[in-house]
């Protein structure tokens, strides 16, 4: 059986991968539960937004990823995506 309280908690985190890259640039960032690997300059600075933007939206529901139910998630890319 797995514990889920406390440490043993599991993370959540967003990872975003981008396929377009044609000018040979290595992009990787990475920040509050987020990885963004690859992507043409536009693709990889879209995700980094987008990510930033889920954070702030956590923040300001008091929320970690963790919490989210599928919904609320896909409220939230939706809303930061935009």
């Amino acid at each position: 059986m797995v514990d889920y309280s406390g440490k043993n908690q599991p993370k959540a985190s967003l990872v975003g991968i981008g396929f377009d890259n044609k000018d040979g640039h290595k992009r990787i960032t990475k920040g509050e539960n987020f990885n963004i690997y690859g992507g043409s300059e536009e693709t990889h600075d879209k995700m980094v937004e987008t990510s930033i933007k889920v954070n702030e939206k956590l923040d300001s529901k008091g929320k970690s990823l963790e919490d989210l139910s599928k919904n609320e998630f896909i409220d939230i890319i939706s809303e930061a995506s935009q």
